[in-house]
């Protein structure tokens, strides 16, 4: 079909959300919408949103006047975690035309036919119990990675968390029809898998098979260079993972586990499934497998019942813990949580604070940990864009590194040895790749 009409993206959150955000586009090309960037011309803008915190709710609102600034006939659909949550807080944003929730903007096409720009605003979302498909995406075309959804939902109703009232129970695709999925991105050239979803290690959901079952046939597949596992829960990462990472074809020795607190009364109150001496264990599991691993650390501040002192014991776990940067989340009150009962409300300027104070702390262990680098040869997959005269890339235990731009760089693997640290802790390269080295 030959597109006659343009379509433009806006994504808020996760990488969840782009690999959906990109399978949206691809569904809307096959029905004649041309993709244009999200500041051009369009005649549907779709802003696919996050609820993580209230500053994503405002980023939402600014999405829409953006759009409508670039079009004021266009058509603006609005899905996601928000849309979910609060489609009647969305239906009363002007220019809105349509909100769609957890399983109908899968369904995206066929709505845009049914509907007409007349000031207000259609919200077609369902209980979020009668979310039961899983619907596979992935992100392609904008990046040399690309994010595989490989499972979506929770039932593990954190505390402070919204997402299994945005997006249902846990639920997955089977082992084989995950794998036919990495197939596709693998012959549209990607070089890099990055697996995401809400709570991947939990894949396995009534369709049999496990997470390291996925793993280890992900790691037969030929044609992909590398696979990332993106947040996985310390208590789904099995020594069985790990183990089999270290000595993987594919996988690269970078992980991201969720902490949220350093203290074991805070983890307890926030309904999370581990406490300190196990998140430790992994750490050093990981460390032990695989020294020159990267490890960030998603964190919360500001959590009711966070008074100084177990703030201090955060601080100060972290400080000691071997991993290489740190996510800081500012705790915001969200409706329908758990949390929302506690005492001990932080003030939040205190929140502030000690956010700022973590972020501080990040910078300085994500430096220590590329220091350990500097003059050692690396292999850098690079990406295939272009920022400021320069092109990056990342290795596989993810350093970020620079050279002048080159396109024939772009999108491929080259061994090179690491020399100056920047300021944005970007490494360059102390000589020009030779290019017998790409591959």
């Amino acid at each position: 079909m030959i597109p006659n009409k343009r379509a433009a993206y806006h994504t808020l959150g996760c990488k969840l959300n782009f690999a959906e955000t990109s399978t949206l586009a691809r569904d809307l090309e096959e029905s004649g919408y041309a993709r244009v960037g999200f500041d051009e011309r369009a005649d549907v803008y779709v802003i696919n949103t996050c609820s993580v915190t209230e500053q994503a709710n405002r980023k939402c609102r600014n999405a829409v006047g953006r759009a409508l600034r670039r079009n004021p006939e266009a058509k603006v659909v609005v899905v996601g975690c928000y849309a979910q949550l609060k489609p009647d807080e969305i239906t009363k944003i002007p220019g809105v035309d349509l909100v769609l929730g957890a399983s109908e903007k899968f369904k995206l096409a066929e709505h845009l036919e049914n509907i007409e720009k007349n000031g207000s605003a259609t919200a077609m979302v369902e209980r979020i119990s009668k979310a039961k498909d899983f619907f596979p995406s992935y992100s392609m075309g904008d990046r040399t990675r690309s994010f595989l959804k490989i499972q979506d939902g929770c039932d593990y109703f954190c505390a402070f968390c919204t997402i299994p009232l945005a997006r249902g129970k846990s639920r997955n695709a089977t082992v084989s029809e995950t794998l036919e999925k990495a197939r596709e991105v693998v012959a549209q050239g990607a070089k890099e898998i990055v697996l995401t979803g809400v709570n991947i290690g939990d894949f396995g959901q009534g369709k049999g098979g496990s997470f390291f079952d996925l793993v280890k046939a992900l790691d037969e597949i030929e044609g992909i260079e590398r696979i990332r596992i993106s947040s996985i829960e310390p208590n789904l990462l099995s020594d069985d993972i790990i183990e089999f990472v270290s000595k993987s074809k594919r996988f690269m020795p970078h992980f991201h586990i969720p902490l949220q607190s350093g203290s074991d009364e805070l983890l307890h109150s926030m309904k999370r499934k581990y406490d300190q001496a196990l998140y430790t264990s992994r750490v050093k599991k990981i460390k032990s497998s695989m020294p020159n691993a990267c490890i960030g650390v998603d964190v919360i501040v500001g959590f009711p019942g966070e008074n100084n002192e177990k703030f201090e014991e955060t601080f100060e776990y972290l400080k000691e813990l071997d991993v290489s940067y740190l996510h800081v989340f500012t705790y915001s009150e969200r409706p329908n949580t758990a949390a929302l009962q506690l005492e001990g409300v932080v003030p939040m300027e205190k929140r502030s604070e000690r956010s700022k104070r973590l972020r501080i702390l990040s910078r300085k262990k994500k430096e220590h940990f590329y220091r350990q680098f500097e003059g050692q040869e690396v292999e850098v997959l690079f990406e295939d864009s272009e920022n400021e005269g320069m092109i990056q890339g990342y290795s596989e235990n993810y350093l970020r590194v620079e050279l002048p731009f080159d396109a024939k760089l772009a999108n491929q693997s080259i061994k090179l040895k690491l020399a100056e640290l920047n300021s944005d802790l970007v490494y360059s390269s102390l000589y020009s790749p030779s290019f017998e080295s790409i591959h």
